[in-house]
């Protein structure tokens, strides 16, 4: 008798990345953050106030010492989506068990900020700037925090769902050069 493998979406999370999840809560409690689960991630989801506080802990006592991505999503009019309009992820490793975790952080219109984990991961400093660009989203305490793909002058932020994608609402952002100038 032949056992077939799982279907990606029946696979659960590794050993390695429920250990993280174990050692996290030990650290810092499992009121300090909610979990999901879907196919094989591990889902973090902290509040702003305490993102620091847990992405601490998942470094020094968890072992989630590498920051492989940073990135930032706008849910917008979002079908059911009832949380905050924008989330930041964090996909955290542990290199030494292959263990993965994605921690999440939800912000909100006006003025959407979260703060740095320059503090933690000083190679976060061109990913926080690249979702403060696209998106609009501050991360206080950053070091230098300024655009990094659309020029200075450009007042709008392009991955926004509300950000308009045709005319005069888009190209009226950059200075008009003629050929002589470019």
């Amino acid at each position: 008798m032949s056992t077939a493998a799982p279907s990606p979406t029946e696979a659960a999370p590794s050993a390695a990345s429920e250990a993280i999840l174990a050692k996290l809560a030990a650290a810092v409690g499992e009121d300090a953050y909610c979990v999901t689960r879907f196919r094989d991630n591990i889902r973090i989801f902290v509040t702003p106030a305490k993102l620091i506080e847990v992405l601490t802990a998942l470094k020094t006592k968890a072992g989630c010492a590498f920051l492989s991505e940073l990135g930032g999503a706008d849910y917008l009019k979002y079908p059911g989506r009832t949380g905050p309009r924008f989330e930041v992820h964090y996909v955290l490793r542990d290199l030494d068990t292959a263990g993965i975790v994605v921690v999440k952080a939800g912000v909100d219109d006006p003025d959407p900020a979260l703060p740095s984990v320059y503090g933690l991961w000083p190679g976060c400093d061109w990913m926080e700037r690249e979702v403060f660009d696209m998106y609009g989203i501050r991360f206080e305490g950053h070091p230098d925090l300024r655009r990094i793909l659309m020029p200075d002058e450009f007042a709008s932020f392009p991955l926004r769902k509300d950000y308009p994608l045709r005319g005069r609402g888009e190209r009226h952002n950059f200075q008009r050069l003629t050929r002589e100038e470019s």
